[in-house]
C-alpha cells in the first residue's frame, strides 16, 4: 500500500476497553509474590511461570470487586496451593488426597498412657467389626487409605466414607 492509499482509507475505529477493576489491579500486583511462592516450591522457572498463569486465569475472573486486598491475596495464594497440588499430583502420579496424606505429621513416638489405651479399647469394642477394623488399620497401625482398601478388599472412596462413619460412631460412644 502506498501512502496515498493509506490516507484515503477511513480512520480505524478506536476500541475503548474498560478500565481494570480495583480487584484486578490488586491481583496483578500480587502475582509477583505468587510467582515467588510457586517458584520456591517447584524450583523451575518455566513451571513456575505456567502455574502462575494458571492461578491468574482461575482467580482473577472470580474476584469480588469490593473485596479487601488481604482477602484477594488470600484467594490468590489458595488458588496457587490448589494449582501446586494438581501439578505435583500429575508429576508424581498420585491423587491429591494421597499427597495431603503424606503431608500429615508423623505420629507421636511417646508410648500412650495406660488409661488412654484402655479408653480406646473400650470405644473400639463398642463399634461394629468393619468400623473397628478401619480405625485400627488407619490410626493404630498407620496404614494409608490405599493400604486399608487393599487389606479390606474395598475401594479408597468406600474406606474414606467408612472411616468418617466410624469416627462419628466412636464419638458417640461414652467411655465409662
Amino acid at each position: 500500500m502506498t501512502q496515498d492509499e493509506v490516507a484515503d482509507q477511513a480512520p480505524a475505529e478506536v476500541v475503548h476497553l474498560p478500565a481494570a477493576s480495583r480487584a484486578t489491579d490488586i491481583a496483578v500486583n500480587e502475582l509477583e509474590l505468587v510467582y515467588a511462592f510457586i517458584y520456591a516450591r517447584v524450583g523451575n522457572r518455566a513451571d513456575a511461570e505456567d502455574l502462575t498463569q494458571q492461578v491468574a486465569l482461575k482467580a482473577i475472573p472470580r474476584l469480588r470487586q469490593n473485596a479487601a486486598a488481604s482477602s484477594i491475596r488470600g484467594y490468590l495464594f489458595a488458588t496457587a496451593r490448589s494449582a501446586l497440588g494438581g501439578f505435583w499430583s500429575t508429576r508424581l502420579g498420585l491423587s491429591e488426597a494421597e499427597l495431603r496424606e503424606d503431608l500429615l505429621p508423623a505420629p507421636a513416638t511417646d508410648p500412650p498412657s495406660e488409661e488412654g489405651t484402655e479408653t480406646v479399647q473400650r470405644i473400639l469394642a463398642e463399634l461394629s467389626d468393619n468400623y473397628r477394623r478401619v480405625l485400627e488399620l488407619r490410626f493404630l497401625h498407620g496404614y494409608s487409605l490405599k493400604e486399608v482398601a487393599k487389606e479390606m478388599n474395598s475401594t479408597v472412596g468406600a474406606i474414606k466414607v467408612m472411616q468418617l462413619r466410624a469416627l462419628r460412631a466412636a464419638a458417640k460412644v461414652r467411655p465409662e
